[in-house]
């Protein structure tokens, strides 16, 4: 029997198993992490945070995320945040600022004075190769949106990487979206050879949002840091959100400020909490 010390945490509700990997041993098992993921019959969350020793120079640590069906993914925002909080309030850092290499590249997330955490999640990409997203003939590689089939119907979507797969619908009242329907359509389509994340977003006004994700291995969360980036980003090239400000995103689970300029950083601010902590023996 092996016993791991955990802690459980949420990012607006967005809730994940961190794990510390440099002080004790943790080899990642698809699964043993779903097992651990159900709610009736494990801890329950959306995704796993693992903790690592830096494999880079000039990096203060490595950081993987599972989803809860076990599946590695490259990047999410408010595991980010929690990650930051969680490497300081277990002392494995002094810093308020660290360098933190993921599977997408470097971010360098920052505990704020007011407990508030910001993450520099870098530059979004738009190229098809990048997202990934397959073009059709006669489309323009990198567009600002694209029309989307899901075998009934079809809708505009803006596709955009932030590290990890985003495709953004704009929608007139997010009470009534069709998230269940498109988020299912979309982990398996054609256009999306590593599955999407599908985003929902209505525009309050240029400086606040309304947003719903539905994310791939997981399906609806409360909150989607990535998908709140990709969200912003798509509305400021589509010429409805403020390009170079901060835009108040409103998710299901509370609120994050974002702000980004063409060809700069996304810059991501909100919270991150820990519920408790405890140890599974497996």
């Amino acid at each position: 029997m092996t016993s791991l010390k955990f802690s459980k945490m949420h990012g607006l509700g967005n809730d994940f198993m961190v794990i510390d990997g440099i002080s004790q041993t943790f080899t990642p098992n698809n699964q043993q992490i779903a097992q651990w993921a159900d709610r009736n019959f494990g801890i329950g969350f959306d995704q796993l945070l693992l903790v690592e020793r830096a494999q880079t120079n000039g990096v203060d640590f490595r950081y993987r995320i599972f989803n809860a069906d076990g599946s590695e993914v490259q990047q999410c925002g408010n595991g980010a945040r929690c990650f930051v909080k969680f490497v300081s309030e277990q002392g494995l850092t002094d810093k308020q600022e660290i360098v933190v290499e993921t599977a997408s590249g470097i971010i360098k997330p920052r505990l704020n004075d007011n407990g508030l955490i910001t993450v520099n999640m870098g530059k979004p990409r738009f190229a098809a190769a990048e997202v990934p997203f397959v073009l059709r003939g006669g489309e323009t590689d990198g567009a600002v949106s694209y029309i989307v089939m899901n075998g009934i119907d079809s809708a505009e979507m803006s596709m955009v990487s932030m590290g990890n797969p985003h495709a953004v619908m704009l929608v007139a009242d997010v009470a009534t979206a069709p998230v269940a329907d498109w988020g299912e359509a979309l982990q398996y389509h054609e256009r999306f050879p590593e599955r999407v994340n599908v985003g929902f977003m209505q525009i309050v006004d240029k400086n606040h949002i309304k947003l719903r994700v539905f994310e791939r291995g997981t399906g609806e969360t409360l909150a989607c840091g990535t998908g709140a980036c990709a969200a912003v980003v798509s509305g400021v090239r589509l010429g409805v959100l403020a390009a170079g400000e901060e835009v108040l995103v409103e998710l299901r689970g509370g609120e994050l400020r974002i702000s980004w300029a063409e060809g700069g950083d996304v810059l991501m601010t909100g919270a991150a909490t820990t519920v408790f902590t405890g140890e599974v023996v497996f």
